[in-house]
């Protein structure tokens, strides 16, 4: 049986300091594996249990890192066990086939992007205008793919997210607020779309899925089995779906037993 087990990174199975959520006394703290640098510095961990997990994982199904991040901050990260020979980047923009991009599914996105949307400079543009300096702190465009504003959320004006959703909304364009970040993404360019394309082309017979954030909605509907953490913006909203385990475990706590339920769901019942 051919497995495909793709799940988000950050804030599903990697954490940053920040979101770690350790609640024990500091003696009895798990040890933690850095598994990104940037800038010198330390950035996301898991647990030293974690990656004995994700090593038995990855020697066992097909498994695919499936991340919003864009093909150079996914190259930051280095996760134990053996290199996934598939991995999903910039929210299904970019297919990586042993770490290279695929030029036909590129191709396939443009063009249905270029059909189904309005483009992005016409997104970026409108985000801008419409963006007021005193809580805007960061504008960034993706991989040519999608865009995002990076805020100060505490003065944000209420109802200003929505109604961005609606004028993105008519031009095939979807809007999400996650923690600091405001995502403008083309409702074609979904995570779930760059998963059935592995698993077609694997032959897969299963497909597991994991995430934390609103952007890992359509990632969850598309396993057959799915996990999601006690934290992030999924579990404000309070999301559930067929097929779906929502785990009670918050923080780096969670990324262990998600990788657990993917190693158990392997096994005989």
């Amino acid at each position: 049986m051919t497995r495909l087990v793709a799940s988000d990174l950050d804030r599903t199975l990697i954490y940053s300091a920040a979101a770690l959520g350790l609640t024990m006394p500091d003696a009895e703290a798990p040890r933690l594996l850095c598994v990104e640098v940037y800038e010198g510095r330390p950035l996301s961990y898991l647990t030293e249990t974690a990656a004995g997990l994700l090593e038995e994982l990855g020697r066992g199904t097909v498994f695919v890192p499936t991340t919003t991040r864009t093909r150079e901050q996914y190259g930051r990260i280095h996760l134990p066990g053996p290199p996934p020979r598939f991995a999903i980047c910039a929210n299904g923009g970019h297919i990586l086939v042993d770490g290279a991009p695929d030029p036909e599914w590129r191709a396939r996105v443009a063009r249905r992007l270029a059909d189904e949307c309005a483009s992005l400079d016409e997104v970026r543009a409108h985000l801008v205008r419409a963006a007021d300096p005193a809580w805007l702190l960061k504008e960034r465009v993706a991989e040519d793919l999608f865009a995002y504003l990076v805020v100060e959320r505490s003065i944000l004006p209420e109802g200003w997210v929505k109604e961005l959703g609606e004028w993105a909304l008519a031009r095939g364009w979807t809007v999400s607020l996650q923690g600091r970040k405001i995502y403008a993404v083309p409702q074609p360019l979904t995570k779930s779309a760059a998963v059935r394309e592995v698993a077609r082309r694997i032959g897969a017979d299963e497909i597991l899925t994991a995430g934390d954030s609103l952007l890992d909605t359509d990632l969850l509907l598309a396993g057959d089995r799915s996990w999601r953490p006690g934290h992030g913006e999924l579990a404000d909203t309070g999301f559930v779906a067929p097929g779906l385990t929502v785990l009670p475990q918050r923080g780096i706590a969670a990324g262990e037993e998600i990788l657990r339920a993917f190693l158990g769901a392997g096994k005989p019942g």
